[in-house]
């Protein structure tokens, strides 16, 4: 559902020179058999294929939990949880640090499960598993942060003589869903601030994608007590049975704002932390570097095909600068590479799977608005869309899109842009170019939104901040250090000495 900080025409320093991408990918068969559920894997009756979306090929059968499986991991987890919550902080930072290490070393074999698995570009899927390696990095060093503070009790009369602090406990057995389109990543984002901060935690991934959450939980199950780590697969059946049980201590769901609002409900009164969907925008200043801007727009409208909750969808722009920045945009979208996703340049490719593919081209056809660029296959995929003169109303306008397609809106100036950045239901992520300071600031503070970058595309995200949004865009913040925060409670200590 996420950006990054390194963008897609970079490679990290440590990277190695380009090697092919089609041989044997021994990942695909070395997980145990089934489900890891308690202290062993359990074998499931069903089974499902992981298909690549390229080309419709299996990539790999899988495990199908059901709610029975479901069921049994609360009851595994819920045995687990003393011996988590007692767990010494070295034990669980070395944990965290061993599956960091096998991870690195391991980066390319990941890299292509994660192109076959979601079909994304290469380069999404560097970028992801590069994004994994820092945040159990920093949830490894967060551990040693996990600590109270005394309280000066005196402040009433009362209190005089007493001794008290307070400190952070594990809130119990975190449920962790994750979204299709980063597996591995948001896996990590449940699982790291969980095993931190001292919780079991169960993962149900989306059902299309489950192989990376598999390995990532195999990857810590040996350093932790039994069933500290749990991953169950399946559908809506399993989901329930886990955010319905009253014995857990909080849900973690990444996805769909619908789906994020049906699990609130059911899992009422848990705690529920929800990353939902966006709809992101991208606010274009007479002052701005047009040059600047268009490059964001395309850079930051088609990674991950499109296919990340803090993409480009809405662009706003002054109006005196208006026919100066629809062709430099145009003139970019051309450049975007379309086709297989295990090659290097390819930036596009084809979405997950055919449905939805399809209601991306109904959501265009439906618009209204001018085609500047695309608005059409290209193979399987959809080709880089530009579309101009989206009216309020339009669900390509209104809604996320999940796909590679940018909106382009004329706005007569900044108060009107802000404006219609604020009526959407989301609030995620937004952006504004300018040169101005007094612009930077007021957008700062008059954008309803999770974040908002100045300069940069609104899918920047460094995995080491508060990350989340307001509106129908979630509740509760990412980022080790602020999960972890969500994952515990205070326990306050009184001592009369």
């Amino acid at each position: 559902m996420t950006f990054d900080q390194t963008r897609p025409t970079e490679r990290p320093a440590d990277r190695p020179s380009e090697r092919p991408t089609d041989r044997p990918i021994n990942l695909l068969t070395g997980l145990p058999a089934g489900l890891p559920i308690g202290a062993g894997w359990v074998e499931t009756a069903a089974t499902t294929d992981v298909i690549f979306p390229y080309d419709g090929t299996t990539v790999a059968t899988a495990p199908l939990g059901t709610a029975a499986h479901a069921a049994r991991a609360v009851d595994e987890a819920i045995a687990a949880a003393p011996a988590m919550a007692a767990l010494p902080s070295h034990a669980r930072r070395t944990a965290l640090m061993a599956a960091h290490d096998t991870l690195r070393d391991q980066r390319e074999e990941f890299e292509r499960l994660l192109v076959l698995e979601t079909g994304k570009p290469l380069v999404d899927c560097r970028v992801e598993v590069a994004r994994t390696l820092l945040t159990l990095a920093t949830a490894a060093e967060e551990v040693a942060r996990l600590h109270g503070e005394t309280v000066p009790l005196d402040l009433l009369p009362s209190g005089e003589g007493l001794i008290g602090f307070w400190t952070r406990r594990p809130i119990g057995i975190v449920v962790g869903i994750t979204g299709f389109n980063y597996p591995l990543l948001l896996a990590a984002h449940k699982i790291a601030p969980a095993v931190a901060a001292g919780c079991p935690v169960i993962v149900k991934p989306a059902p299309a994608t489950p192989l990376a959450t598999l390995w990532l939980a195999h990857l810590l199950r040996d350093a932790l007590p039994p069933a500290a780590v749990q991953v169950v697969t399946g559908g809506v059946e399993v989901g329930r049975t886990l955010v319905e049980d009253r014995r857990i201590g909080a849900v973690s769901f990444t996805g769909s704002a619908a789906a994020g609002h049906a699990i609130a409900r059911a899992a009422a009164p848990t705690k529920v932390l929800l990353e939902l969907g966006s709809n992101a925008a991208l606010v274009v200043a007479a002052d701005a570097d047009l040059e600047a801007a268009a490059d964001a727009v395309v850079r930051g409208g088609y990674y991950a095909s499109g296919q990340a909750c803090i993409s480009v969808q809405r662009v706003l722009v002054e109006e005196p600068v208006a026919a100066r920045f629809l062709p430099l945009l145009a003139e970019r979208v051309k450049s975007v590479a379309v086709g297989d996703p295990r090659l290097p340049e390819t930036r596009v490719a084809p979405l997950i799977d055919e449905a939805a593919a399809g209601r991306v081209l109904e959501w265009i056809a439906a618009s209204g608005a001018g085609v500047i660029a695309g608005g059409h296959r290209d193979g399987r995929a959809i080709a880089p869309t530009v579309l101009s003169g989206v009216p309020d109303g339009a669900a390509a306008w209104d809604e996320e899109i999940f796909g590679p397609v940018v909106c382009v809106r004329q706005v007569p100036d900044l108060d009107a842009a802000f404006a219609a950045v604020n009526r959407s239901r989301y609030g995620l992520h937004a952006a504004v170019f300018t040169r101005s300071l007094a612009t930077a600031f007021a957008a700062i503070e008059r954008i309803e939104a999770g974040g908002v970058v100045v300069n940069d595309v609104p899918g920047f995200r460094a995995d080491n901040m508060p990350y989340g949004g307001v509106k129908d865009s979630g509740a509760g913040r990412e980022g080790p250090r602020f999960a972890i925060e969500e994952l515990t409670v205070t326990r306050m200590a009184i001592i009369r000495p």
